[in-house]
């Protein structure tokens, strides 16, 4: 891509730590209300985006940050996730979790996207039909759906749905009923699916992690070392473990394997110092964590209208970006990494008086460019 102009002008901010926002290109018609989930295609530069106004949209995004809608549907309630369909890994598994996994192929597919709402429903938009409207509910729950991820299952995509019925379950798209299900200590808050790991976040702070080779059941259950709410679950990009991120400001790092424990830790984000004080900080929540897809690094993006890249490996962060005046409530990557997407709503966390009229709902496409998001040289753990 050409990432919306020339790379030259942003090459001096590349060299400190502080991140430049003036390239950074708004998304054309975003959702009318407060937006809950960002999700690019693994195939192509679609961003599929879900909103509190019903509706899941989709954009086309060329190589200029230029946008367009091309596809929506609608829920009877407010879409609180979407997610692409992915299949083309093939896995040889010799009995070790998660490591031991040869992946062979690429990710792709990317044609349907599925919403999930608090309409209890989850609703699939076949692309591939040439539709770009008319979804099919394939899922239902007992309380609102809060989390849905794709899967590969043998060359198919499978649907995973996470919900406040403290239920997950699995979906053949192709049948009527759930292929099976696991029962929750409480609600689905967060969800992610990185190859054959699945880790679910839960209300109480429980962190239950599932191999997919053996999917219903858990292969480990933890309770977040965040002393509160999970608010992100994102896996990391090589799946040996997860990022966790919660409300108090703060974000944790965890390994699966017990061996690669001496590698957690937990570190303080998203707090502000005001003015004249030294020893007083607003704590912000952090409300997203996405990998990028090639280096391995992280951002977070919080309630404080920041967002900023991290490289866990060397417990450094890589760039600090300015304020932007809204919070930001959802963030992506496109397939190669060139592209993230964060989103600007406000998330009722100061409750109504603070949703005034200077309040909007935007999306916002950031070019990676230079060193932004590549780790620090020097040796890796792993």
């Amino acid at each position: 891509m050409a990432l919306f102009g020339s790379t030259a002008a942003s090459s001096s901010a590349a060299n400190t730590t502080q991140g430049d926002l003036s390239k950074d290109v708004a998304l054309k018609d975003p959702p009318e209300d407060s937006i809950s989930a960002l999700s690019f295609s693994p195939q192509s530069e679609h961003l599929a985006v879900a909103s509190w106004d019903k509706k899941v949209r989709i954009y086309e995004i060329d190589a200029q940050g230029n946008s367009q809608g091309k596809a929506l549907f609608e829920h009877e309630g407010p879409v609180l996730s979407c997610a692409w369909s992915k299949v083309g890994y093939s896995a040889e598994y010799n009995g070790s979790f998660p490591l031991a996994i040869l992946l062979t192929g690429s990710l792709q597919d990317g044609t349907k996207v599925v919403g999930g709402g608090a309409d209890k429903a989850a609703r699939v938009l076949d692309l591939a039909t040439g539709t770009t409207t008319n979804a099919t509910q394939v899922a239902a729950h007992d309380a609102p759906i809060r989390c849905v991820e794709f899967m590969d299952h043998n060359g198919s995509p499978m649907l995973i749905t996470g919900s406040w019925d403290k239920t997950v379950k699995y979906w053949d798209l192709r049948a009527q009923t759930p292929a099976g299900s696991i029962a929750c200590q409480d609600r689905v808050y967060a969800m992610d699916v990185r190859d054959k790991l699945l880790v679910i976040g839960t209300a109480d702070r429980y962190l239950n992690i599932v191999n997919l080779n053996d999917p219903f059941k858990f292969y480990k259950t933890m309770q977040s070392p965040l002393k509160w709410q999970t608010r992100v679950v994102s896996c990391f990009a090589d799946a040996t473990g997860f990022a966790v991120g919660s409300i108090e400001g703060r974000c944790a790092i965890q390994y699966v394997e017990e061996k690669d424990a001496a590698s957690n830790f937990s570190f303080k984000c998203h707090r502000v110092t005001p003015p004249g004080s030294s020893n007083i900080s607003n704590v912000y929540s952090v409300n997203a964590i996405s990998f990028h897809p090639v280096h391995g690094t992280f951002s977070t993006a919080g309630s404080d209208g920041t967002f900023h890249f991290w490289d866990k490996d060397a417990k450094h962060r890589l760039k600090g970006y300015p304020e932007v005046g809204q919070t930001l409530s959802a963030t992506t990557f496109n397939r190669s990494g060139s592209i993230f997407a964060y989103a600007m709503s406000y998330d009722w966390s100061k409750g109504y008086a603070h949703h005034t009229p200077q309040s909007v709902n935007k999306i916002m496409l950031h070019p990676i460019i230079g060193d932004e998001c590549k780790p620090r040289q020097g040796p890796k753990k792993r």
